[in-house]
Parts: C-alpha cells; structure tokens; sequence
C-alpha cells in the first residue's frame, strides 16, 4: 500500500474518532492525535505485511499485541475496536479489489478476537 493511498484512510478515521470522541483531547492532548495518525498508519502496515504473507493470523497476532499495550496505557479495548470499524468504513474504494477484499477479512477477524476473547 502506497502513502498516497494510505494518508487519506488515516487522515478520515482519525477526524472521525476525535469528533466522536473529542475527551481525548484533554486526556492525551496533541501528543495522543499524533499517535492516532500513526497507529492507524501502523494498522495499514501490519493489514498490508498479513495480506503480503497471505496470514491473517499475522494481523491477529498484532491486535492482541496491540490491545495489551493501550489498554495498560487506559486506552480500552472499545477504542481499538471503534477505530478498526472506522477503517472498514473508509477502505472500500481506495485499494485493488484483491487487496481491499483482504484487509476487510483481516479486520473484522480482528474484531471478532476483540469482541469474543478466549
């Protein structure tokens, strides 16, 4: 996934989860906005390395890796899970078929590990 294919997914997903969620100004400040920016940018990443290795387990792996660090930071779970929603919404239409197909299959199997922990 190019940059310029990238930016605008995280660019939408962030505005959004900040207007939804405008606390998240007080509690993390300018410096948790740019953490968003690039944990989405790390989301796309890891989608991107799942769909090269054809693993979705790999995305899995990274989404419990994932909920482990930000909830110990008092980030819970329903964000991640809210934040992985916004990016099924704005994925469609920007990437080839084959690869928009995948990361689609890889997140909402992510959010089901999230929602329905073992």
């Amino acid at each position: 996934m190019e940059q310029h294919e990238k930016e605008p997914i995280v660019e939408a997903v962030v505005k959004e989860i900040y207007e939804a969620y405008p606390s998240l100004w007080e509690r993390f400040g300018d410096s948790g906005h740019q953490r968003t920016l690039e944990d989405n940018h790390h989301h796309l990443d890891h989608l991107e390395t799942a769909f090269q290795m054809d693993d979705s387990r790999f995305f899995i792996d990274y989404t419990t890796w994932l909920n482990e660090i930000l909830t110990s930071r008092n980030v819970g779970t329903e964000l991640i899970i809210d934040n992985f929603q916004r990016l099924q919404k704005h994925i469609p239409g920007k990437l080839d078929t084959i690869r928009e197909r995948s990361y689609l299959q890889y997140l909402e199997l992510a959010l089901n590990s999230l929602q329905n922990p073992k």
